[in-house]
């Protein structure tokens, strides 16, 4: 190595060298069941037309009202409220990037249940927040004493609920959650309720922020296109009171959503029937998969409200490597946290998909 190119390396933060970059696991050749994302492609007719509308972006120039016009239909769909607004990432990965730059004040923290979605403690590491996570209990509940007490201690500037959580695939109890967002209030800390599998949940906690305005001012909802269908798209929007969404909005960058996903978006919600179709059959197959799961001698499959079921196995490398030599590929989270120990998280497929899982699943044991 030149010591040109070294004097570079060295530039770089001392912690960032000491990560590892976010693994994204090769699928090729192999049933896809490692990353949570909708099975079902469009109709061929939906395709031709969306491939027709796309070949119209103008391209050559920036984003420009078709942003706005997204907002707007966003705001259809969710029946959002007046006085409320909603921001507009590159997936939720970037919200939560930008709410970790918003918040950056000196000794900020955050604070989420542990296991959670990963970008909540890589987003408070690199803009250099504290990250404080508190463990779930031993059958993944919130456990909400043990949060209030956190919050309390902390008085972190955001709390992170993720509603169902990932890779847990559960709902937390309703006043655990009342609690915990109450003792966010109190200290001034902001809540952030991710709701990114809210498609296959069998309720919202933004039908609680709707009747509770009062109590949930310091509350934003954040939601992602990627489980509703477009996990090539990358679009995720957060929603909440206008003075907050505001703020927030100051750090986003601009034209950080892309012509062509803004056209996307807009033609997937035009057709909103079909994904909810889409979502209904995988909610269909999720229970005919769980109830399948549950009978197969050493594994235990958890309750599941997203399209992805949690399972423990004797021995989560074993089976994953098993499952990868016959051809299926899952996400093998047994050392993500103890609590994890020996499970495997597998996102729910086409019919197909999950037979082949059932049958290829007793030998990989």
């Amino acid at each position: 190595m030149s010591a040109l190119l070294q004097a570079a390396l060295e530039r770089i933060r001392t912690d960032v060298q000491g990560m590892h970059a976010y693994a994204i696991q090769d699928a090729t050749g192999l049933i896809k069941l490692d990353a949570m994302e909708n099975p079902y492609p469009l109709p061929e007719a939906l395709q031709r037309a969306l491939g027709e509308r796309l070949g119209r972006v103008p391209i050559h120039r920036y984003p420009g009202a078709r942003i706005d016009d997204l907002k707007r239909a966003l705001a259809r769909y969710v029946d959002l409220p007046e006085g409320a607004a909603l921001m507009l990432g590159n997936g939720s990965d970037e919200l939560i990037a930008l709410l970790a730059m918003a918040c950056d004040r000196a000794g900020a923290a955050i604070v989420a249940p542990l296991p959670g979605f990963v970008m909540y403690a890589m987003s408070a590491q690199l803009q250099g927040l504290a990250f404080h996570g508190v463990p779930l209990t031993a059958d993944f509940a919130l456990d909400a004493d043990a949060l209030c007490e956190a919050i309390a201690r902390v008085r972190p500037a955001i709390t992170y609920l993720a509603y169902p959580n990932n890779p847990t695939a559960n709902l937390w109890d309703e006043r655990a959650m009342r609690r915990v967002i109450g003792a966010a209030g109190d200290i001034g800390g902001l809540v952030v309720i991710d709701e990114a599998y809210q498609p296959f949940a069998s309720r919202s906690w933004l039908d609680v922020w709707r009747r509770e305005r009062a109590d949930h001012a310091h509350v934003l909802v954040m939601r992602t296109l990627s489980k509703f269908g477009l996990a090539g798209v990358r679009i995720g929007y957060l929603i909440g009171e206008q003075a907050l969404i505001a703020e927030l909005d100051k750090v986003r960058p601009p034209y950080n959503v892309s012509a062509l996903n803004a056209e996307c978006a807009l033609f997937a919600l035009e057709h909103a029937e079909v994904y909810a179709q889409q979502a209904a059959a995988i909610r269909a197959e999720r229970q005919r998969l769980l109830a399948a799961l549950a009978t197969l001698p050493g594994v235990q499959p958890y309750p599941s409200e997203a399209n992805m079921i949690l399972v423990r196995v004797p021995d989560a490398t074993r089976a994953f490597a098993g499952l990868r030599q016959r051809g299926l590929l899952v996400k093998n989270v047994s050392t993500m946290h103890p609590l994890l120990a020996n499970c495997l998280r597998l996102t729910v497929g086409t019919p197909a998909e999950n037979d082949a899982l059932l049958a290829a699943l007793p030998p990989s044991l």
